[in-house]
């Protein structure tokens, strides 16, 4: 191929055909060039744990119809009952009466630990023994939007990094050939981008999205990857003038941000051709894995694929993976105010594919290093709601569980009140939580800062603690 004729502009447009897909959306390249701002000590234990895969339940998941059980619902269903609840308060300024609903499936122990669980999760019931409930949740904001982007960035209204660019600031990637935070099917609603994104982090911590809520999984992947056009001889020769570029660039601007993680991102573009596809490629894995994950079956066909994506990216060194369960509304998928039943399809879609990803990591000998988060922004009252047929948002108290990582098995911590509606007891706040997954990792949650505007900012603000009570 002959060059000289080549000037800048069309080089660039030229490389753009293979790494347009990942030009500003795969920057996560732990050598990135943060200034003065360069991670320093956050360290202070050694980590139990590597890695994180959490995964995201959208719109709230009844606690009260899952994992909570509360036998006082039972024996007042159908009665009017005063509940000091903040969403109704915000909405009639008043406190009102509300009609007692019981859950609307049945509730049974499992394992040596005796964890209830209902119907909704018997896949994720075999594995109680290995999960850590924390069942009194509390968290800020009780819409979607401002409980989402609390749940991922620990405020409600500001423009924060997301706790996926957190740790991968901290971290790094375990490889540098891949993302250090990938986003599996994130939705564009309730946050959207913000919910993985870097903010005034360094654009290479940012999340990379695999495909997005609403499309079929299989599209879930990195686009453009290769230059089809061109064979690997001379887009080796491209990206080798693109390098020279770039580095007489640099070179002008020794300090910019900016400019070094653009660099970065096509670098890792680069490296990521060889190693990316086969990553995500699932075609190789035995008939059993993929029976294993649900894939192949309608119910759990997608949910599956995201969830063994989860694992084999997570295998392969990405420090933090979330798997979203939504949708691109501003409603999503778990948000039942009026069809309490649609509960029992969106387990069928989830429930196989999570006990599936359990399995999985255990087998690998990866569970024990890597954090399994479940949960959502919120839970829901133990009131019914339009016509009796739904639950309310509930902020003041709901469940979510942890795995692997150093966490306690078996265990259940908190309490909420008998009808389920406020935490009462070993309250846990979503700050409380981000503190003690960072605690995991080996990283101290009040170091681990970065200095913007004038001012240090953190995940957890001037709050949290570390819940020691769930570590083992």
């Amino acid at each position: 191929m002959d060059y000289c004729n080549i000037d800048r502009r069309q080089t660039l447009n030229n490389l753009a055909c293979g790494f347009g897909g990942l030009a500003l959306g795969a920057l996560a390249h732990k050598n990135a060039i943060a200034s003065n701002n360069t991670p320093k000590d956050f360290f202070h234990h050694r980590p139990k744990a590597k890695r994180v895969i959490f995964i995201f339940m959208a719109g709230g998941v009844s606690h009260l119809d899952s994992f909570d059980f509360k036998e006082s619902l039972i024996k007042n269903d159908g009665k009017m009952m005063r509940f000091d609840d903040a969403r109704t308060l915000a909405k009639t300024r008043k406190i009102i009466n509300h009609r007692v609903m019981k859950p609307l499936w049945k509730f049974k122990k499992h394992g040596q630990s005796g964890r209830d669980v209902s119907e909704l999760f018997p896949n994720i019931a075999n594995h109680v023994d290995d999960l850590c409930f924390i069942k009194g949740m509390h968290t800020n904001g009780i819409a979607h939007g401002p409980s989402t982007l609390f749940l991922h960035t620990g405020n409600i209204n500001l423009i924060r990094p997301s706790m996926g660019s957190w740790i991968n600031y901290g971290l790094g990637t375990e490889n540098d050939n891949l993302p250090g935070f990938v986003s599996i099917g994130p939705s564009m609603g309730n946050g959207g981008p913000r919910n993985f994104s870097n903010a005034f982090l360094p654009s290479s911590y940012q999340g990379t999205p695999l495909g997005r809520a609403g499309i079929p999984a299989k599209e879930a992947t990195i686009k453009n990857l290769v230059n089809q056009n061109l064979n690997h001889q001379d887009n080796l020769e491209q990206f080798k003038l693109l390098q020279k570029i770039n580095a007489e660039q640099l070179s002008n601007y020794p300090n910019n941000d900016k400019i070094n993680s653009v660099i970065n991102s096509y670098e890792l573009a680069w490296r990521m051709q060889s190693n990316a596809p086969n990553v995500l490629d699932i075609k190789n894995e035995s008939p059993s894995t993929l029976e294993m994950y649900g894939i192949g079956q309608k119910e759990t066909n997608d949910f599956g694929q995201y969830c063994l994506k989860a694992r084999k990216l997570s295998e392969a060194g990405v420090r933090y993976v979330q798997i979203n369960y939504t949708d691109n509304t501003n409603n999503p998928a778990w948000d039942q105010h009026s069809n309490m039943p649609k509960h029992m399809d969106h387990a069928r879609a989830t429930d196989k594919p999570v006990a599936g990803l359990i399995t999985d990591l255990k087998q690998r000998g990866l569970l024990e290093d890597t954090i399994v988060w479940w949960g959502s922004e919120f839970g829901r009252t133990p009131y019914a709601q339009d016509k009796g047929t739904g639950r309310d948002h509930n902020s003041d108290g709901f469940t979510v569980w942890l795995a692997g990582g150093g966490f306690k098995q078996g265990f259940s911590y908190g309490e909420t009140d008998e009808f389920g509606h406020h935490a009462v007891e070993g309250k846990v706040h979503m700050h409380d939580l981000h503190a003690t997954i960072l605690h995991q990792l080996g990283i101290d949650h009040e170091k681990l800062t970065y200095r913007y505007d004038g001012r240090d900012f953190r995940l957890t603000d001037v709050h949290g603690k570390v819940v020691h009570q769930l570590l083992s």
